[in-house]
């Protein structure tokens, strides 16, 4: 598969936490010919099982959730919208924003209202603008905008993938959508593969708002381990090392802390030295502000690793991830899954 134009198709569907029907369609067809079946549960996240063969085999989980920062409608005044934000938006970014408005039967195209600079006061221009004062123009009158945008319609920034240079991609959703990607990439990795464990790799919704997605997902999997698959803070201009622990091009974080498994967090380590697989290792003292955190304490408890992607620009319209590292994340699972039923505790 293409990283890119596998990324890229999932990063065009517009899937806010709550409302990622679009992306679940996609991630399930893409998901298709690399596994035995695919399902998308009551709350909407797509479960992909791969089965071993083997009676009573172990299971094993890998998650990367579907959704995405954004925006719903809360009200309608002189044809502009007001809106509130579904997970966590930075309103510095809003102003003389694209939008994509999740209308139907069609989309509507808008952008966010902003003054020019020339009316504003000195101490204006330092400020963010409050998302409370903000208004989308979607170019209506308010009996046409009532007409055409129900109360409750959500919105996303309208910018998709695009390729920078060395490698670099960049645009809205790559939180989470590159690490889908690399699920993907990392069950055609295993396709010659004779496995030991049943795999099933979940594309979860609504991680953004609360995590709900992958805790019902693992608890009707049911599996022997999980691992949870998100981005972090990869360091840009103005981050410290402290701040931002890792690197683009350093490949995989391995996260380290109390909400991972001790045993599966040395399995990753020892599975990327005996590889060659460049990693970094993050700390993660407390919550991990992944899918993780959730899944490790379903049903009677599971033992559960994360490994991040380094990603710049996080929850803005131009998150950036490498290709480079996405393809070592893909190769550290795919070792990590071959013969962890006979070898992991």
């Amino acid at each position: 598969m293409d990283l890119y134009d596998t990324l890229s198709r999932l990063c065009s569907c517009a899937g806010p936490s709550g409302f990622e029907g679009a992306v679940a369609e996609t991630a399930k067809e893409l998901l298709i010919p690399w596994v035995d079946e695919v399902t998308i549960d009551r709350m909407g996240s797509v479960i992909g099982l791969r089965r071993c063969g083997k009676p009573n085999a172990k299971r094993l989980l890998l998650d990367a959730h579907l959704d995405e920062i954004g925006l719903i409608v809360t009200g309608i005044e002189d044809g502009f919208l007001r809106f509130a934000s579904i997970g966590g938006v930075d309103q510095r970014m809003l102003p003389a924003r694209e939008l994509t408005i999740l209308t139907k039967p069609e989309p509507l195209f808008g952008v966010v209202a902003c003054l020019p600079p020339h009316v504003l006061t000195a101490a204006d221009q330092d400020k963010a603008v409050s998302i409370e004062d903000l208004r989308v123009d979607v170019g209506l009158t308010q009996a046409q905008a009532e007409a055409l945008i129900p109360i409750g319609t959500p919105m996303v920034y309208r910018e998709s993938c695009t390729a920078l240079a060395g490698g670099q991609v960049c645009g809205k959703s790559l939180d989470d959508r590159s690490c889908f990607t690399i699920l993907l990439r990392t069950v055609e990795l295993l396709k010659d593969t004779a496995l030991d464990v049943d795999l099933y790799v979940m594309g979860s919704v609504q991680e953004e708002v609360s995590g709900i997605g992958a805790a019902i997902g693992a608890t009707a999997v049911a599996p022997d381990w999980c691992v949870a698959v998100d981005v972090t803070f990869a360091r840009t201009p103005g981050l410290s090392e402290d701040d931002a622990p890792c690197k683009l091009y350093g490949g995989p974080a391995i996260g380290v802390g109390p909400n991972m498994t001790r045993s599966l967090t040395q399995r990753l380590i020892d599975k990327a030295k005996e590889g060659d697989i460049p990693y970094q290792l993050e700390v993660m003292e407390g919550h991990t502000g992944t899918n993780g955190w959730h899944m490790q304490i379903c049903r009677e408890g599971i033992p559960t690793a994360v490994v991040s992607l380094p990603l710049k620009y996080m929850h803005s319209p131009i998150e950036a991830v490498a290709l480079e590292d996405m393809e070592r994340t893909a190769q550290l699972l795919a070792a990590f899954v071959r013969d962890i039923g006979k070898e992991a505790v």
